[in-house]
């Protein structure tokens, strides 16, 4: 069965010295305020379009590489993956840097990589925005002594 998630933007102004509110009306957690500024300067206090695309990338390659790995027979115990998007004004989205490391018991380093290369390519996410370099790196952490 397919899901829908709708959110939605009230903007006031021109671009440059306007400002909006972000919805997420799916799920009711909140309204953020947004302008050109925070996209294209500072956030004070602010969100964007680009830092809504990490938090959205950030979680769906985790659920991705999670449940990959289990699939695999390898559970992960912990994954802190950090979403880098790029935005030039002018240019868009220049890039995305996905950044995850693992507590992946029973699994050595060249898998973990594997199995987050293949969430990179399939998470739904990282396919919505198959126009876009997205890089990766990904890092096994250590066993707890």
């Amino acid at each position: 069965m397919a899901t829908m998630r709708t959110a939605h933007t009230v903007w006031e102004g021109n671009l440059l010295e306007g400002s909006g509110k972000v919805a997420l009306d799916s799920s009711g957690i909140g309204q953020y305020p947004v302008s050109w500024p925070s996209r294209a300067e500072e956030p004070n206090g602010k969100t964007s379009p680009e830092e809504l695309i990490a938090a959205a990338h950030s979680s769906c390659f985790s659920m991705a590489l999670s449940g990959g790995l289990a699939k695999a027979g390898t559970p992960p115990t912990k994954l802190v993956t950090q979403a880098e998007v790029t935005f030039q004004p002018g240019e868009g989205i220049t890039g995305i840097l996905l950044i995850v490391e693992g507590a992946v018991p029973g699994l050595d380093e060249a898998g973990f990589v594997k199995a987050a290369e293949d969430a990179k390519k399939n998470c739904p996410v990282s396919q919505a925005l198959t126009g876009t370099d997205i890089a990766l790196r990904a890092t096994l952490a250590a066993p707890a002594p």
